[in-house]
Formats: C-alpha cells, sequence, structure tokens
C-alpha cells in the first residue's frame, strides 16, 4: 500500500499545493482501505522515500523546511522525467543553484531569451554539468524536445542525442531543471507529459521559517550561527556514520573467505565501532544543543508568523491589478530595513511587539505608494481580515456571510414585518440570522422595529450604537460589519474603514503622501522605477523636476514607446548606463512586443552598470508587462487630482502667467475661460457617479481645455460680439464631443456647456448651480484665481453637477459593493460550516429545483400562429424560444455540475466556474451568455427568471394581455417593434413614419381594457426624478428614494405630423434601459442591447436641461 501511494505521489501530486495534495492522499487511502490494502497507519512520502541525509543536505542548500517542499524535492529527486518548477519567489531557483555549486561537475544557468543557451545546454549534456533554465513561459522551444522526451540513441559504448542539427555525446551525470515565475502557468498537455511538473510556491509554514532565521540572524546573530553550524556538523557527523556503515557492508559482501578470519575487515569493524560512538555521542549532544537553540528562537516565531500572514496578503494584490507584483526578495528585503528600524527596547515582550509594530506600517507605507487610491483601503482590509483569521479571530462563515451574502432565497422565517425593508433585505436578514452570532436575529429585530428604523434613518448609522441583536451578544468589530452589509450598503466603506481603525489602528487609513524625492532615496542603478499610469496622468513633469533638483536634468533622456521605437530605446539604455544618466521610456504597454526585449535588459543590467544610472518607466495597467521587472523595480502610481477644487487649481496653476493678458476682450476671455475651466472640471468629476454621469465613462485631457482656451482666444481677438454658439458647438461637439459615442451623452455634454458658456456668464449674480458659492469672479490675474479657487469648498456636492443628492448613495453603494467584490477576489475560499463541495452542491441543487420547466414550443406555435394584423404572436413565440434556450442550459449545466462533484462527469473550467458563481451568489457566466440582461445577484436572478416565466404563462393561457409587463419580456424593443407593425398594418400606414406618443395612468393599478391602438406598459421604473401622480409629471427625487415606480404607460403609436401638431407642453425625451448600468453593446440589429426607447415625460415646472443634467431614466429592471 505504501509503495501505491508513493508511486501515486511522485507520478501525480507534484504540480498541486498543500490542500490538493492531502485531499488526494485521504482519496487513494480510502481507495486502499476499500481494497484491503495494507498500509502504514501515518503515511507519508518522506517517511517512505526520504533518505534523512539527503533531506538533511537539501536543508543546508536553502530548501524551505516545510513538507510540500521536501516532498517537490523528493520527487525530483525520484522522478525520471526533468522538472519544471512552478516557482514565483524564486526559492526553489536559489535550492537548485545550490545544489548545483556543490555538486562534483558545477552548475550551468541560462534563459531561453539568451542567444547562446542551446549551447550552453550543449555543453552540458556532453560534459555531464547540471544545467538550469529560468524564467520559462508557457510555451517551450520546440528544440528542446529531444532533451525532455531524453531521446538518447546508442552510439558505440555510450548514448547521443540529437540537438538541433547536432549529435552530442550524452554524459550521464547530466540533469536538466528548468523554473518559471508565473504562479499560475497553464501547460499544453504535449508538455506536462514530458516534464516532471512541480508546484514550489512558498507555504506559509516554510515562509514562517524562513522569517524566523531572518529575524534570529539579526537580533540574536549568535544564536543564528551556532544554529546555522549545528545543522552542517550534525549532517556531516551523520554521513560519516552512514558512509561507515556502507563500507562495513561493503566489506561483508565483498568477503570471499570466513569473516572471522578476515584481518581487514575485524579491524574496520573495530575503529568503526569506536568511530560511530564517538560520533553518536557528538551528535546525541548537539541535537540536545539544537534543541535549546529552538527553544530560544521560538521566542521570534510571532514576529515570523505575522510577517508570512502578511506576505501572502499583500501578494493577492497581484489579482486585482496585473501591475501590483511584489517579490519574496524585495518583501525580505523590507523585513529586514524594518528591523534595523525598529525601536530598541529592553524587555524582548516589548522588543517584539515593536518589531511587528514597526514592520506593518513599512509595510502599509511602501506598498501604498504602488496602488491606486480606490485599491488602498482594499490593501488595509487585506492586512486586518488576514492577521485576523490567522490567529482564529474571525470566522470563515462570518467572512462569507460579507463577500457573498445569503446566496439563497431563504422560504422558512419570520414574514417581513415592517414597511421600509424590501423582500430581498428581509432575505438577508433572514441569512444573516443563521449566523452563530446572529441567532434569532430577525425576532429582535421584529421586536425593535421602531429602534432599528430611527437606527436606519440617521445619516450616519455607523457611529451610533446598534439596537441590540439579542441578550448577551457582544459583536466583534468584524461582526458589526454584517448587519450594516443587510441594512445599509452605503454605509458599508466607512464601516470598514471603522473596523480598520480598531483592528489596526488609525494610520492604516490615512494613506502616506506621495513623494518622489522619498521613493528616490530606496533607489539603486539596478532597480527601475515604474509609474502606473491611471487616466489623466502624467508623471513625466515629476521626473523632470526631480532631475532638475538632484543636477541630473542634463543626463536626462525621454522616448515614448511605440512602433519602431525599440532600437532607439535600446541605444539611450545602453550609453546612460555607461555614463550615468537617467532614461525615460514612456508608454511601455504601447509596446507589448518588445516587453521581452526589454526584460532581457533589465536583466542583464551588473555591477558594470554606472551607479548614476536610472531607468523611468511609464506604463498603463497590462498583463503583458514582465512581471521579472515589476517584481524587482519601485512601483509608483499617479492620479490627477480628484474633486472640483482640485482640478480646477490644477488648471490654473498649468496656465502660464501671462495666459490671462493680451486678448482684445480681457473681460469676456477671463470669464469664458474660467467656464471651460469648469466645465472641464465638471465633466471629469462626472464620471465619480457612474452610469448616472455619463452613460460611458471618457478620458478627457487637459489638451481638450487647451484647444478651447486658444479656439476662444481667436474668436474674441477677431470679432467684437461674443460668438456663443459657435463655441459651445465647437467646445461640445469637436474638441470634447469627439471622444463621446453615446448620443444620450452627447446631448448631455452639449447641455452642461450651455450651462456655463452663455451671455449671463458677465453677470455677476450668475450662479452655476443653487450653490451660491459657485460663481464666475471678476478676479485679474491668475494668482487671483487662484485665491478664488482655493475658497470654494473642498467637497462639490452632487448638485454642482446637475444631480440630485441622492447621487451620494449611489456612489457610496457602487463603491461598497466594489470593494466587497475586491475582497472576494483576494479572499476566494472563505469556507465555514460544511464543506465547499457540500456547500456547493447544496445551492446547485437549490437552484435546479427553483428552474422553471421549458414551454412546449409547438404548443404555443399552434395557439398563437402566424398573423399579419397580430405581430403579438411572433413576439410570443420568439420570446418562448429565448428563454428555452436558457432554461434548457441551466437544466443541463446544473445536472451535469451535480455529476462532475460525485466524479461522474469532468469537471469542465465552464462548470467549475459555475460552481464558484453559485457559492459567490452571482449569475454564472456559463448562463450569462443565454440570459437576458440583468444586474441582480442569483437569488433575486433565479425569481425574475421564474416571473417572466410566469408572465409568458400567463400570456399563453389567457391570451394577450391588456398590460404587458415589459420588464418581463427579454427583447423589449421587438415587442414595441410589432406594437408598431400592428398599428401601421391596421391602419395602412408606412411603419417609417410612425412615432410612440406616451399617456400616463392617473392610478398604480393595470387596466383591465385593451386600448383601441397601442399598448399599455408596466414595470417601468425611474431614477434621478420621481414621477407626481396627481399632477403628471417629474419632481426631484424624495431623500433616500433612489428608483421610484412609474405608473402605467400607454405607449400610443401616431403617424409622425400628428404627432407634432399635439399641445402636450413641454415634455423631456427620457432615455429607458433595460439595467441600470446604461452602456450596452451594439447588437446585429443595429441597436444597444441596453437602450429601449425614448420615452416622452411631462417636465413639469422644469427645463429639460434640468433633467438631461440630472441624468434622469427610466428603467426596466433594478439590480435588486
Amino acid at each position: 500500500g505504501d509503495c501505491v501511494l508513493a508511486a501515486g505521489m511522485v507520478s501525480y501530486m507534484g504540480a498541486f499545493g498543500v490542500a490538493d495534495r492531502q485531499e488526494l492522499q485521504k482519496k487513494w487511502v480510502a481507495a486502499l482501505d476499500t481494497k484491503k490494502i495494507q498500509r502504514s497507519a501515518q503515511f507519508t512520502l518522506k517517511e517512505i522515500l526520504g533518505d534523512p541525509d539527503k533531506i538533511r543536505h537539501w536543508a543546508i542548500c536553502e530548501l524551505p523546511d516545510d513538507l510540500v517542499s521536501i516532498e517537490n524535492s523528493i520527487i525530483m529527486d525520484t522522478a525520471r522525467r526533468w522538472p519544471l518548477m512552478i516557482d514565483p519567489q524564486g526559492q526553489a531557483n536559489r535550492y537548485v543553484k545550490n545544489m548545483g555549486r556543490m555538486s562534483t561537475t558545477g552548475l550551468d544557468v541560462g534563459k531561453l531569451s539568451q542567444a547562446n543557451f542551446l549551447r550552453t545546454l550543449e555543453l552540458g549534456i556532453q560534459f555531464g554539468k547540471w544545467v538550469l533554465l529560468e524564467n520559462i513561459g508557457e510555451y517551450l522551444d520546440p528544440s528542446l524536445s529531444p532533451v525532455l522526451s531524453q531521446q538518447k540513441t546508442k552510439d558505440g559504448v555510450g548514448y547521443c542525442i540529437h540537438l538541433g542539427d547536432k549529435t552530442v555525446t550524452w554524459t550521464d551525470g547530466f540533469r536538466f531543471f528548468m523554473t518559471t515565475t508565473l504562479p499560475n502557468p497553464h501547460y499544453a498537455p504535449e508538455t506536462a507529459v514530458k516534464v516532471t511538473l512541480l508546484n514550489f510556491s512558498i507555504t506559509r509554514e516554510g515562509l514562517e521559517e524562513q522569517m524566523l532565521a531572518l529575524v534570529v540572524a539579526k537580533e540574536s546573530p549568535d544564536l543564528e550561527e551556532r544554529k546555522n553550524m549545528l545543522v552542517v556538523s550534525n549532517a556531516r557527523m551523520k554521513k560519516e556514520l552512514k558512509d561507515t556503515e556502507d563500507t562495513i557492508l561493503e566489506l561483508l559482501s565483498s568477503a570471499d573467505q570466513d569473516i572471522l578470519e578476515d584481518e581487514t575487515l575485524i579491524n574496520t569493524l573495530a575503529t568503526s565501532k569506536k568511530t560511530s560512538e564517538d560520533i553518536n555521542e557528538k551528535v546525541i549532544e548537539a541535537e540536545d544543543t539544537e534543541r535549546e537553540i529552538d527553544s530560544a528562537r521560538e521566542s521570534y516565531r510571532p514576529v515570523a508568523f505575522q510577517a508570512s500572514i502578511l506576505f501572502f496578503a499583500v501578494t493577492e494584490l497581484a489579482e486585482i491589478d496585473p501591475m501590483y507584483q511584489n517579490s519574496l526578495q524585495w518583501f525580505q528585503s523590507l523585513f529586514m530595513q524594518a528591523i534595523d528600524e525598529a525601536p530598541a527596547l529592553s524587555s524582548l515582550a516589548e522588543r517584539l511587539m515593536a518589531l511587528k509594530d514597526h514592520f506593518i506600517h513599512t509595510l502599509y507605507d511602501n506598498v501604498c505608494r504602488s496602488l491606486f487610491e480606490n485599491h488602498k483601503p482594499l490593501l488595509s482590509v487585506a492586512l486586518a481580515t488576514s492577521l485576523l483569521r490567522a490567529e482564529g479571530k474571525l470566522d470563515d462563515a462570518d467572512l462569507r456571510f460579507l463577500l457573498h451574502g445569503s446566496p439563497v432565497e431563504i422560504k422558512k422565517g419570520l414574514p417581513n414585518p415592517t414597511d421600509f425593508l424590501t423582500k430581498q433585505t428581509w432575505n438577508q436578514v433572514l441569512g444573516l440570522a443563521l449566523l452563530p452570532a446572529f441567532e434569532r436575529f430577525e425576532q429582535h429585530f421584529a421586536n425593535a422595529v421602531d429602534e432599528w428604523k430611527r437606527w436606519l434613518e440617521h445619516p450616519e448609522p455607523e457611529k451610533h450604537a446598534m439596537p441590540g441583536v439579542g441578550p448577551d451578544t457582544t459583536l466583534t468589530p468584524f461582526q458589526q460589519l454584517l448587519p450594516m452589509r443587510v441594512l445599509r450598503l452605503d454605509r458599508l466603506t466607512q464601516s470598514i474603514t471603522q473596523f480598520v481603525i480598531t483592528t489596526l489602528g488609525e494610520s492604516f487609513v490615512h494613506p502616506p503622501a506621495f513623494e518622489l524625492r522619498n521613493a528616490f532615496k530606496d533607489s539603486t542603478n539596478l532597480t527601475p522605477f515604474i509609474f502606473i499610469l491611471s487616466p489623466g496622468s502624467d508623471p513625466v513633469g515629476e521626473v523632470i523636476n526631480l532631475s532638475v533638483e538632484l543636477h541630473c536634468h542634463k543626463k536626462l533622456e525621454i522616448t515614448s514607446l511605440g512602433q519602431g521605437q525599440g532600437a532607439k530605446a535600446e541605444r539611450m539604455i545602453e550609453d546612460a548606463m555607461s555614463r550615468g544618466g537617467w532614461v525615460l521610456l514612456c508608454n511601455c504597454h504601447l509596446a507589448e512586443s518588445w516587453m521581452p526585449e526589454l526584460e532581457r535588459i533589465c536583466e542583464g543590467i551588473g555591477a558594470s552598470c554606472h551607479r548614476d544610472f536610472r531607468m523611468w518607466l511609464t506604463a498603463a495597467p497590462s498583463a503583458a508587462f514582465p512581471v521579472a521587472i515589476l517584481q524587482s523595480g519601485i512601483k509608483l502610481t499617479t492620479e490627477p487630482p480628484k474633486g472640483l477644487r482640485a482640478n480646477l487649481q490644477r488648471t490654473y496653476l498649468s496656465l502660464d502667467s501671462r495666459a490671462l493678458e493680451g486678448c482684445a476682450q480681457p473681460v469676456p476671455f477671463r470669464k469664458l475661460l474660467f467656464a471651460f475651466a469648469f466645465f472641464h472640471a465638471v465633466v471629469q468629476e462626472r464620471r465619480r457617479f457612474g452610469p448616472i454621469g455619463w452613460n460611458i465613462p471618457y478620458d478627457f485631457t487637459n489638451e481638450d481645455f487647451n484647444v478651447c482656451k486658444l479656439q476662444l482666444r481667436i474668436f474674441l481677438d477677431q470679432y467684437s460680439e461674443v460668438p456663443y454658439e459657435v463655441l459651445r458647438t465647437i467646445g461640445a461637439r469637436i474638441n470634447y464631443g469627439g471622444r463621446v459615442t453615446d448620443d444620450k451623452d452627447k446631448r448631455l455634454i452639449s447641455t452642461l456647456l450651455e450651462t456655463y458658456v452663455c451671455p449671463d456668464i458677465l453677470s455677476p449674480s450668475y450662479t452655476f448651480c443653487s450653490r451660491t458659492e459657485y460663481f464666475c469672479s471678476n478676479a485679474e490675474t491668475r494668482e487671483e484665481w487662484l485665491e478664488f479657487i482655493r475658497n470654494l469648498p473642498v467637497t462639490a456636492g452632487p448638485e454642482v453637477f446637475g444631480l440630485h443628492p441622492n447621487a451620494n448613495i449611489s456612489v457610496a453603494v457602487r463603491e461598497a459593493r466594489q470593494l466587497v467584490h475586491d475582497i472576494t477576489t483576494l479572499i476566494p475560499q472563505a469556507g465555514g460550516g460544511d464543506t465547499e463541495a457540500d456547500s456547493t452542491l447544496t445551492l446547485a441543487q437549490q437552484a435546479e429545483a427553483a428552474t422553471p420547466e421549458l414551454f412546449d414550443e409547438v404548443y404555443v406555435a399552434a395557439r398563437f400562429p402566424i398573423r399579419y394584423e397580430e405581430s403579438m404572436n411572433t413576439v410570443l413565440v420568439q420570446e418562448i424560444e429565448r428563454y428555452n434556450r436558457l432554461l434548457s442550459r441551466m437544466r443541463v449545466t446544473l445536472a451535469d455540475f451535480q455529476k462532475a462533484l460525485k466524479g461522474l462527469v469532468v469537471m469542465s473550467e465552464d462548470l467549475e466556474s459555475l460552481g464558484h458563481s453559485l457559492l459567490e451568489g452571482a449569475v454564472p457566466k456559463v448562463w450569462e451568455a443565454y440570459s437576458f440582461l440583468s444586474m441582480k445577484p442569483l437569488p433575486s436572478w433565479l425569481n425574475d427568471v421564474k416571473a417572466r416565466v410566469a408572465f409568458l404563462r400567463r400570456w399563453i393561457s389567457g391570451g394577450t394581455p391588456a398590460t404587458f409587463w415589459m420588464s418581463g419580456l427579454y427583447f423589449p424593443q421587438g415587442f414595441l417593434t410589432g406594437t408598431m407593425q400592428n398599428y401601421a398594418r391596421k391602419h395602412h400606414i408606412p411603419i417609417d413614419r410612425i412615432t410612440f406618443t406616451f399617456e400616463f395612468a392617473n392610478t398604480m393599478i393595470e387596466p383591465m381594457e385593451h386600448p383601441a391602438d397601442g399598448c399599455h406598459v408596466s414595470g417601468l421604473w425611474l431614477e434621478g426624478a420621481r414621477w407626481v401622480l396627481n399632477d403628471h409629471r417629474l419632481d426631484w427625487s424624495n431623500p433616500k428614494q433612489l428608483f421610484t415606480q412609474m405608473p402605467v404607460v400607454t405607449f400610443l403609436p401616431m403617424p409622425e405630423d400628428v404627432a407634432e401638431a399635439r399641445d402636450t407642453g413641454v415634455l423631456y425625451a427620457c432615455p429607458s434601459y433595460k439595467v441600470v448600468s446604461r452602456a450596452g453593446a451594439l447588437s446585429t440589429t443595429g441597436r444597444s442591447t441596453n437602450f429601449v426607447q425614448m420615452i416622452d415625460v411631462p417636465s413639469g415646472p422644469f427645463t429639460t436641461s434640468v433633467w438631461t443634467k440630472a441624468g434622469v431614466a427610466i428603467f426596466l429592471s433594478l439590480p435588486d
């Protein structure tokens, strides 16, 4: 049995991590027990195939002291195929190099990017050397195939191998190793079968031992030195003992006479006995000493434990952005630096606390400078939750609820006792009550509804005591986040900030200010600077300013990468390396094909490089940027200032002091220039509000403003009257509008510019919005304008942008959802309760039970045949076909997934993704391709599917409905076209001459009778405004009410000329969409997949521009 397990582990286990290895071993052990094959009670590969002497030797060569690494080395030592090691932290690389240096033939190191690598490999094979191939990708050079397959052929008394066009003599001492820094590579089957894949990704236990050795070496160097000397001494003595035993066995086996008469053997035995006794005494004494040293080293383990936890928290950031790469070497170097800088204290306990505290602060400060602003809170959360989980102070079930909520609908439970919580919110309350810390939470909530309502209505509920969740219940700071997630998602971000302060401290919610000079102090000629770009940022000016400050501006060379610029950049680098210059390569992401060459250049920078040489790189986030450069370099992020005031300041600071002078009409020029600057800030800052700000976020730049400034001066110099219409047209439709692709956004940008570039701008009483502090000053000089801007509020409310204050709630909800999504990406596995497989199986069974039966398409086609005068029949048949495709896909994939969990079919990538989506409460991607457009989480989405299917079944059984629930249609645009076709065919009017008019009901009750023409439609929701039912008009939304329901709307087709002649008052052309994301892809029909129809809505006492700037729109489906 042990042999079977050992063979299986050597053959199959190498590519897996520790958790998968343990799971596979359990299954194999169970299979052996089923077959009644004998095995060891506690099987480990180390015990069966491990040689203690070899393992000690490996430890001396810096093999990490954890079980997975030892198993990997055993597999590498016993497997026939050459090892390919997945080595993102470089520890296998270091281990193989140390082993190679101790080998008798030596080690050669090469890379595929080196021109002479095949020559290195050829010499290694010929002279029996070890060869290490570093930093390979997912594809191996075909020329390596004979070596990987070990295609040796007999040649006289030896063997040879064909390498390229050469025949090379094969020497038995040759060994071949390959390493890749890719953390999760995907190798083709034809590659995988030729090598032994080994996962050398560092484990937490192995890293803890490494960090313990580092901290002890710093704090008690004599202790660590004694420890290392003892390890080497013990290994040497035990090797001598084994060599002695081998010598005796060799003499015994080769003895050709009576061993009692073999004088050599007897003398050897006597000598060996004395030697072994001496060695055994020394080994026992050394092992006792080693145990004493280990006991002393253990006092520093808390520091090493914390460091190992923090490393994995930081490295997982690469899942958020491919540029957030950090190496183990960088981490350990920072750790050593923090030990040196930590305050020296006499008490060991105080010193350990100081080490832990100083290191986590140092780590936070250094990582923060490489993160975008919106990801800095994520770092704090990752550090806090990782430490709490490692210390056993955070339950995985609580963490999973924060990340995913309740992924299923809970049918059994207390009914909703309130009129202010939605059905979906109450379902989350019931889900929260299933956690141990919130037992009977729903009952306690029902008993204190008024207290909870007052708490929920408070603008900052996180700063006030939460009504009791039950008697004698004390919630941890993390558990206090869970009711906030359920009841006030818009305040979750602030609550998480409070959680970080409580767990780590105030400094972890205030990232350090970025200073390029401080970052420069940490650099060397071997470490490139990498500026990670964001829209609107340009770090070139900062680099130039620093070069002037450090008197290096004459040695600074700048170029922008692109097609054909690689050779020029290489020459610049070579020149700068020799004379100590600076090289700034901009926009590296535009030269993806040259990135491997840049990586080769950076790897070639060595000690011969001039000490003053510095390389500066700028790149937008890109997966093609070399990981090795990111890990070895100093990463910096630059972002434009956020906020209206900061944006205006940046604009005016970029102006020359004479920019406001020399115009023929100075007063209009200064005021209109400020109007364009204010408009420039508004169009950029509206992106913060998401879809209600812009359907599509556009990257407006300073060049757009500069062109407007230049044109403004030209027009005012050439004309005596200010050409407002011309300025607005050129600014909104060309300079800025050239970037705008959505037609609703084009309408918005023109409306916004009309607010600022208008004759009223010259009036001292004119304000840009309801806030009186936002007006156009009479300032004359640049300094006066900057002083005026500095006096503006730091934070501009939504009303400054033409939006309702509720837009802040939308922003807060979106940011909270994004933060939770990012945390989920960092912590994908958060188990709790049942095992993940059991939980996923239960969810799959529940989803399958909730999936409606398919429609009978034959019956529907027969009952609703294609008729010229009734297009709705065609609409219904097409809707049935679409929903059947979705329902069929759901049933097939759910059934296959359950079979895959039981091992009956292969678990494909699509099925695995479906399982993750079920756990996360998200709609699986494998369904989205067949699904209607939706932004709902999985439980609400399943309910929506059932409601839509039920609506269509009522249509089938009861005939064409009097009122259509348009939200339940897969393709509402087709339904509206069918309505127009019915009218056109009935009245014999060309369909292209027909338009819709709209009538709004006086009540929310659906009418029971069909209209003479057109259709009644329900299921519409309004954002950005509310509908006044009695007055039939729009008005501003009520506080905290993001969406309001529209009454039944009658879509009434009529000829265009008749519609234009109607006196309907001021109408706002309100866009309607399927979902609140607004943006959509262009479908094959030439229409957006999201946009439905413009609906003319009475504007009331307000101009239509008010609602255009407010982003008012109608939706068929809400996020939840």
